[in-house]
């Protein structure tokens, strides 16, 4: 137990209820803080603010491991040459491995929209209480046709795009799930959990399928790991939601 937190909750007369509407996030997941677990950081900076006390008053600085302490080899876990080199167990075990949140950011994504033991996943994992947001590229936008034309495919991705929003759609109705649609140019697809991320470079006429994907764990390399989810943020907060029974397309 986080007896620090536990006390300062109690100092600020707060409840675990009145956390997670401040910081967004589920009940349970502040729970799971109370219990030990340890938030990633732009969850502890936001605590730490509401709560007006010192971050290492409520974690330690002793226990928190850093970017100087891991080897460089660490800050990537792993690096597959291709995105479809990566088995697709991996992809599970991303998605599963998730307590508080699941992010993906990408124009398409048709390979884990069209795969429907991934789609069934995401919604166990939602109706659990993690917090899963997708991102997809709006087919109609110009930086999904530019990068079509970059990759010399034409109309593809656009097409690729419309259809995996249109089975995504079908996840709209699980509470803790959302989808929206964003006109971003994005320079790599990210797929995230408080754990870790899969990053899948975008290289200039190559589809991403064949391009590198590199694994980063949150713990080991918390800086890298949160400027990848700070631009998921960004792209998140300029995006478009998606409602349900409303044809966007």
């Amino acid at each position: 137990m986080n007896a620090a937190l536990r006390k300062a909750l109690a100092a600020a007369q707060l409840t675990e209820t009145d956390v997670a509407a401040h910081l967004g996030v589920d009940p349970k997941t502040v729970r799971r803080w109370l219990s030990g677990q340890r938030p990633y950081p732009r969850h502890r900076w936001a605590l730490a603010d509401l709560l007006q006390v010192q971050e290492n008053r409520l974690w330690s600085q002793a226990s928190q491991p850093t970017e100087e302490r891991a080897p460089f080899s660490e800050h990537a876990c792993r690096v597959y040459p291709h995105r479809w080199e990566v088995p697709r167990e991996v992809w599970h075990d991303l998605f599963s491995e998730a307590e508080q949140e699941i992010g993906i950011l990408v124009y398409s994504g048709l390979f884990l929209a069209d795969d429907a033991g991934i789609l069934r996943l995401l919604e166990a994992r939602a109706r659990e209480g993690v917090s899963v947001r997708i991102l997809l590229g709006d087919p109609e936008s110009e930086p999904v046709k530019q990068r079509g034309r970059d990759e010399r495919i034409g109309e593809a991705l656009s097409a690729r795009a419309s259809n995996a929003l249109l089975l995504f759609r079908t996840l709209l109705d699980v509470d803790g799930l959302e989808l929206r649609t964003h006109s971003t140019v994005l320079y790599n697809s990210v797929y995230l959990t408080e754990k870790r991320l899969l990053v899948n470079q975008h290289i200039y006429g190559v589809p991403a399928a064949k391009s590198p994907v590199v694994e980063v764990n949150r713990e080991l390399s918390p800086d890298m790991a949160e400027t990848y989810a700070r631009s998921f943020d960004r792209v998140w907060l300029n995006s478009n939601p998606t409602i349900p029974g409303i044809q966007t397309l």
